[in-house]
Parts: structure tokens; sequence; C-alpha cells
């Protein structure tokens, strides 16, 4: 098994990051730091299908795992995304235990499963055979599934259950909007997060998470939540601009 899918099944702490530009130079930039792996993030930013290729291409020529966050749950796009070299997918809005398990279908080849094809980056473009195909698909393909609704709250068991999915990933600020809450620190908001964390831990299933304080690292990770994406590269240029312009203004009032 891959090291990335089994130090989510082993709940090991893996810390990526979200990449917003649709351009391969901010992908192979982020890809030299050393994250655990990167997130492009195609449902709110403006990937198609050539950005994603490139993007992932930049990513592998760097040795770097990378997942991507897909707009929708549709065979074609977990299709697309998987041939492109794509080591696995994190799918927004998942509700209910039915929806996950034909999402988890169509990441697997098998009987009404993923559609095979030899030619793609993801089978070496026809120098890989049949077997190494497989069992790339198999041992590698990682399948997280975001919960970020109200209606997925009563199916928590259910959608742990479902065999072939690696990680449920906490979509904080969807729920915190679905909740009718502004602030994603409202009690009703960490209580909701809580009981995801610890439905998960009941059935040993890895949870993810963004968080935008830091601070907040030491508790979560107490609670057994794995995998961290936090950041972008949009955060990253706009922390690293502030920090000159701020250096900056405190040498110019110095003269």
């Amino acid at each position: 098994m891959h090291e990335f899918k089994q130090a989510l099944a082993d709940k090991k702490p893996l810390l990526g990051t979200f990449v917003k530009t649709p351009h391969f130079h901010n992908t192979e930039v982020l890809s030299k730091v050393g994250f655990t792996t990167i997130c492009l993030d195609a449902e709110h930013a403006a990937f198609d299908r050539r950005d994603l290729d490139t993007c992932i291409l930049a990513a592998k020529a760097n040795q770097q795992h990378v997942l991507v966050r897909i707009p929708n749950d549709h065979h074609d796009t977990i299709l697309n995304t998987l041939d492109l070299g794509a080591d696995g997918i994190v799918v927004p809005h998942v509700k209910s235990a039915q929806q996950l398990q034909n999402i988890v279908k169509q990441c697997y080849y098998g009987h009404n499963g993923r559609g095979y094809a030899g030619s793609t980056r993801m089978a070496g473009y026809t120098t890989n055979n049949m077997q190494q195909n497989l069992a790339h698909n198999a041992n590698n393909t990682v399948v997280i599934a975001q919960i970020e609704d109200i209606d997925a709250l009563d199916q928590l068991d259910a959608i742990c259950q479902v065999k072939g999915v690696d990680c449920l990933f906490i979509g904080r600020m969807d729920l915190t909007v679905a909740l009718g809450e502004t602030d994603p620190n409202a009690s009703k908001v960490l209580e909701t997060v809580a009981k995801i964390v610890q439905v998960a831990n009941k059935y040993e299933l890895a949870t993810g998470m963004f968080i935008a304080n830091l601070d907040e690292l030491d508790h979560w990770l107490k609670q057994r939540v794995s995998l961290f994406l936090l950041g972008s590269d949009h955060s990253f240029m706009l922390a690293g601009a502030r920090q000159l312009k701020a250096t900056f203004e405190q040498a110019k009032q110095a003269q």
C-alpha cells in the first residue's frame, strides 16, 4: 500500500496545503517544500482539465503526492482526475452512505466501476501492463469524503462504514453556514466538528480538516485528527507580501 494511504489508515499526522492557482508554476514551487501532500482545489478555483493535467505533471516531476478536490461527484470528473495521475480525490458535499458507495465504486476498477484505459499518465502511457495498473489503483488511490452538510450528520455512522473510503474531511466553513452561524468557533459548530471526529474514531476512520487558527492544532491532534490541509499558495503570497511591507515600513520609520 502507498505510504500516504497507509499513513491515513494508521491515523498518522499528515500536513498538506491547498493550491488555488491553476498554473503549474505554483504547484512546482510548493512541491519543493516537502509537504506530505498538496491538494489542487478544482472546487473553488478555476482549474479546467488542462490545468489539472499540467499541475499534476509538475507535482509528479518532484515526486509530490497530489490530491484534487473535485467540483462534483460525477463519473467523468472522477475518471478524468485519476487518469491524469492524481493520487486521490477529495469529494465535496458527501451527504449519504449510498452516495459515497457510488463514489468509491467509480474510483476503483471492477464491475460497473472505473473505466479502464492503458494510455493515461496513471497507466504510464501504455508502458505498464494491466496487472500493474490494477495494483496501482487498488494500493495507491485515496478517497476522501468531505462532510459539510447537515444532511450528512444523521448518516455519519453509515458513511464511516462505507468500504473503500480513506478519510472524512470536515468542511468547517460550510458547516458554519449550514448551521446558521457566521463564526466557525461558535459552540454549535465546534460541537458538530467534534461529533464528526468522535464518530469517525469509533470506526477507526481517519479525519482531516482545515483550520485557520494554528493554535487549535494541538487540540485536534489529541483528538486523533490526522490530515491537515492548511493554508494555500494565495495565503502564503499574502503573508509574505505583508511581512515584507511591514518590515520595510519599520525600517523607513527608523530613519
